[in-house]
């Protein structure tokens, strides 16, 4: 994704000279009048409701399960279309596990899924900021944060793992929920990664950008579990 264009200046700075009320999908879409802010439809459903894309995640991530896949939006004709602008009607903070591939599993295609991934699907400011943009510009109506079975970095973090580099800062990340979870009865990974879910769902709300298109519904955050053996998602609340 790039967000570059000769016409725009996305700085911080030009964002607040609008003002908190016009940090808006319109006003800002009208204010800096850009093809990238405002680009050309490039789904069927542009007026799709949070509880609709939630739905098609559920329906497309079933057929997947079942062996029932239609592989959508995948021909060269959907490449054309969508590279004159995205619409994306989801938006996904999932762990960077290679296990875990969020177009395949939930029977998607291109344009229709804005992704961030990272191990332990944490939400750090980058990612924050990646799906305030998801949402607030390109449309994006539910933002659904994927854990899954087995997660290597719960795991490390769990056996208080001595990594080198930055990989440390992604278990410092995890860390408060698997701090919160450690009485639990079951499966210890299973259910720091639930935690973890639930903790950057918190995280996520707590931005002004996302919690206002939540306010006006035009927003939901949503968790999933996936199930590395059976493709399974299943919701985290």
């Amino acid at each position: 994704m790039s967000i570059r264009h000769p016409q725009i200046n996305l700085s911080r700075r030009s964002l607040f000279k609008f003002g908190a009320g016009a940090i808006g999908t319109g006003v800002l879409t009208a204010g800096l009048g850009s093809n990238l802010l405002a680009p050309e439809k490039a789904s069927a459903e542009e007026d799709i409701t949070p509880d609709k894309a939630l739905q098609e995640l559920l329906d497309g991530n079933e057929r997947f399960v079942n062996r029932k896949r239609r592989s959508p939006h995948q021909t060269y004709s959907r490449l054309v279309e969508v590279a004159k602008g995205q619409k994306p009607f989801a938006s996904i903070l999932s762990c960077a596990d290679s296990r875990v591939p969020s177009e395949i599993i939930f029977d998607q295609g291109l344009g229709d899924l804005f992704v961030c991934r990272v191990a332990g699907n944490i939400a750090t400011r980058e990612e924050i900021g990646s799906l305030e943009f998801g949402s607030l510009v390109l449309g994006s109506k539910i933002i659904m944060v994927v854990g899954h079975e087995r997660c290597g970095a719960v795991d490390a973090t769990i056996k208080g793992a001595q990594v080198p580099g930055q990989i440390g800062s992604l278990l410092e990340a995890i860390r408060p929920s698997v701090e919160s979870t450690k009485e639990q009865s079951g499966d210890k990974v299973e259910n720091a990664c639930k935690a973890n879910i639930l903790s950057h769902i918190k995280k996520l709300k707590s931005s002004s950008v996302l919690s206002k298109l939540i306010d006006e519904e035009k927003l939901t955050i949503v968790g999933g579990y996936y199930d590395l053996d059976t493709g399974k998602i299943s919701r985290v609340d």
